[in-house]
């Protein structure tokens, strides 16, 4: 019992004792030297505005290549995704109708020449018989003249006459009408040919056939689509602008497209605007000539930015910006000591962000933020 009640005594005059008593030798404890930091002041600059209207990437060029006449399919050589020349063969098909057709167009111009000289010997004796007919009538007016020949007789040779000049200008209309015979079977000759030219399939311009929509064997018809090309390196961006947009839109105006199947923004220009406003969704097409990049797919999803004026924003370089989670902070330089700022941030152009909140203007940015700076560290600005 006494142990226990001493006990607390004796701590009491430990805690004392050592209260007073003083380590020799100890030093103060040292003070951190401020840490070199550059700035950059968070002030207003005037911020290029835009508006974004939604899009898809087209080709400028493409065409639905079609049957020009009508038979089975016998070859199909070009196939989705393969690139074609201009003029080169896609498809062929069974002409074996259209070789008959020549060859009676071809049967029906030769018996139109056959003629030719039949009808020209018939033109040399009608001239002759005209000739002799005319002798003839120059003797018996002669006669007639002299009182040496009846009227009847001079009425024949007058009707002699006008008989060989009919027959003269008949044969020659005869030419005449063969010649046009001759013509017409000549166009019917090359009408045939060219039809038959339409059984061989050809690409109308280089480009990349996208879609194919005919087998061999198939029935191909006039207007049936066979294939799908579209021109390489000649893409467009169509987007939807909304209507009160319209006068902030011209041909020719510079315009940045973002893909999100292409890194980083293209510059496009506007090559042509559809005067039609559609009536449903209350918008027009603006298209837009993109660069010639290997990524471009007609299909793709982009948007276009348009510039609108501009307005005033408070900046900092985006490398001051740190990002934990969904918190955005930078450090200020206030009388020595880096002061950690929460702040909300806007739209980014190039290296700069905006700040919608969190900064004033004038306030020292430290930019770039060296390692391990810490809230209230000591800073010593530098240049």
């Amino acid at each position: 019992m006494f142990f226990s009640k001493s006990f607390p005594l004796i701590l009491a005059g430990v805690s004392l004792a050592s209260c007073g008593h003083k380590e020799k030798g100890a030093q103060p404890a040292a003070v951190a030297a401020p840490v070199a930091v550059k700035i950059s002041l968070a002030q207003p600059v005037a911020w290029p505005d835009y508006f974004e209207a939604p899009g898809t990437v087209r080709a400028r060029q493409t065409a639905t290549v079609s049957a020009r006449v009508m038979g089975h399919v016998e070859q199909a050589q070009a196939r989705e995704g393969d690139r074609v020349a201009a003029g080169q063969l896609l498809a062929k098909i069974d002409a074996r109708d259209l070789e008959i057709a020549v060859r009676q167009a071809e049967a029906g111009l030769a018996e139109a020449r056959s003629a030719r000289p039949e009808v020209e010997s018939a033109i040399s004796a009608a001239a002759a018989q005209r000739e002799l007919a005319q002798a003839t009538h120059r003797r018996m007016k002669d006669l007639f003249d002299k009182r040496s020949i009846s009227n009847q007789e001079m009425d024949e040779a007058n009707a002699k006459l006008r008989q060989a000049e009919a027959a003269a200008k008949m044969a020659e209309a005869r030419l005449v009408q063969l010649s046009e015979r001759i013509r017409q079977a000549q166009e019917a000759v090359e009408s045939a040919r060219v039809r038959l030219g339409w059984v061989e399939v050809k690409a109308p311009f280089a480009g990349r056939v996208i879609e194919r929509k005919v087998e061999p064997g198939n029935l191909a018809s006039p207007g049936l689509p066979l294939f799908l090309i579209e021109q390489e390196g000649v893409y467009r961006l169509e987007a939807s602008i909304d209507e009160s947009r319209l006068s902030a839109v011209r041909t020719g105006q510079s315009v940045t497209v973002e893909l999100d199947a292409v890194a980083g923004p293209l510059q496009g220009r506007v090559a042509e605007i559809v005067p039609l406003v559609d009536a449903a969704s209350r918008s027009f097409i603006a298209k837009i000539d993109l660069p010639d990049r290997a990524e471009l797919r007609s299909g793709l999803y982009g948007r276009a930015r348009f510039p609108s004026g501009s307005r005033q924003v408070l900046c900092v370089p985006a490398g001051a910006v740190a990002e934990q989670g969904q918190l955005q902070s930078v450090y200020v330089a206030d009388n020595g000591y880096a002061r950690n700022r929460l702040v909300t941030l806007g739209a980014r152009r190039e290296n700069l962000v905006e700040v919608l909140s969190g900064l004033q203007a004038g306030e020292q940015v430290i930019d770039p933020r060296p390692e391990g700076l810490r809230d209230g560290s000591r800073v010593e600005v530098r240049q």
